[in-house]
């Protein structure tokens, strides 16, 4: 039977026998019944803290947006953000705690910050000789990898370590090679899953599915986001403030019936594009009628949409004149798209898509030499 790690709480109560505890974790930290990992751990261990990262504990904080230390109103129990001025705790925020657990649903994608709140979190725990629990969930679009590996030239919050966009590890795999191979050397415990088959999706196990943040709706829109997402970059809205958020894309002055015309070339397996006029309620292009496609996995195990949303942005900025690459938030800082992909091969053009493709085929063949040392699942 399928049982997700914090299903399996009562098989290693025992390292949690008379320690304080802490809990990073959002709305996604729930099991089958949807009980949270919050009440599970409150009943059965001693929980201290909580903390919160992006999108706050119960996700009721939209992206982007700093938080400060409050009440949790549920249980009486200190939130502390890890989504502020403080990335990781402190000494302050771990007094009298033991151990520091983790319990969030990944999405597989390289640029989702909560993977480095949990990488940040086993720094500190390894400075503050603390132990972190991992309970493990499926990687949410499975185990294929795509790609290019990090330029460490382009490190920040969306891309700390060397791994490609879509890593194909769950988080559970994923900090054990952060622990391993990038040398934080912290005490981590991975509680597995069981049941588990490495490589399956939520399509494959049908369990429920509960918004890992609020951009991403639907169990299709994380696999579109692997690809998406570097439209945060651009001018060009990613659909936020629309039913589809990361599916729609597109600008005021896209034309798309030229671009669905040049899509059409690539002949991308498992995806297909279809024309879409959206207002955004918010974020970019906030009330301006926006036309542009709707991007749709028809086939997720044969999709590969890394490069479908290279692709995507580099035909756009082919057909149109108004295209441009937004400046970088504070000055000095790397321009937006060089984060999201990792280089800056997109924005400054010095890579032709074939040689991206050459590029991702190099990249991908070493992560998974790698990446396989570290599989929990058979």
């Amino acid at each position: 039977m399928f049982k997700l790690g914090i299903e399996r709480i009562d098989e290693y109560l025992d390292i949690f026998k008379d320690k304080g505890v802490g809990l990073i974790t959002n709305p996604t930290g729930v099991n089958r019944d949807f009980i949270s990992t919050i009440d599970i751990l409150a009943k059965k261990t001693n929980l201290k803290a909580l903390f919160s990262p992006e999108h706050g504990v119960r996700g009721n904080i939209q992206a982007g947006v700093k938080l400060d230390t409050y009440i949790d109103k549920e249980t009486g129990i200190p939130v502390y953000s890890l989504y502020g001025d403080k990335r990781a705790p402190t000494e302050e925020m771990l007094e009298g705690i033991d151990i520091i657990a983790y319990d969030i649903q990944d999405v597989g994608a390289r640029f989702y910050t909560y993977i480095y709140t949990l990488a940040y979190t086993m720094q500190a725990a390894k400075r503050m000789n603390k132990k972190v629990v991992v309970f493990d969930r499926p990687n949410l679009v499975g185990n294929k990898v795509e790609g290019n590996i990090l330029d460490l030239k382009y490190r920040s919050f969306i891309g700390y370590y060397r791994i490609p966009q879509r890593y194909g590890l769950t988080v559970g795999e994923l900090a054990n090679l952060f622990n391993e191979e990038f040398l934080i050397g912290c005490d981590l415990v991975v509680i597995p899953m069981s049941g588990y088959k490495n490589g399956e999706t939520f399509y494959d196990l049908k369990i429920p599915y509960v918004l890992p943040s609020p951009n991403l709706p639907t169990i299709e829109s994380c696999f579109v986001y692997l690809g998406t997402c570097i439209f945060e970059g651009t001018n060009v809205s990613e659909g936020r403030g629309t039913t589809k958020p990361f599916s729609f894309v597109g600008a005021p002055w896209i034309n798309s019936r030229k671009l669905l015309k040049n899509l059409k070339k690539h002949n991308l397996e498992g995806i297909k594009f279809r024309s879409v006029f959206f207002t955004p309620t918010m974020s970019k292009h906030k009330d301006e009628l926006c036309e542009g496609v709707e991007v749709y996995i028809t086939d997720y195990k044969k999709a590969s949409p890394v490069i479908m949303g290279m692709i995507l942005l580099k035909e756009i900025e082919a057909l149109h004149k108004e295209f441009k690459f937004n400046p970088p938030w504070t000055e000095g800082r790397e321009p937006m798209i060089n984060l999201n992909v990792g280089d800056d091969f997109i924005k400054e053009g010095t890579k032709t898509l074939e040689e991206v493709k050459a590029l991702f085929k190099e990249d991908e063949a070493k992560f998974k030499e790698v990446a396989r040392r570290y599989y929990l699942y058979e």
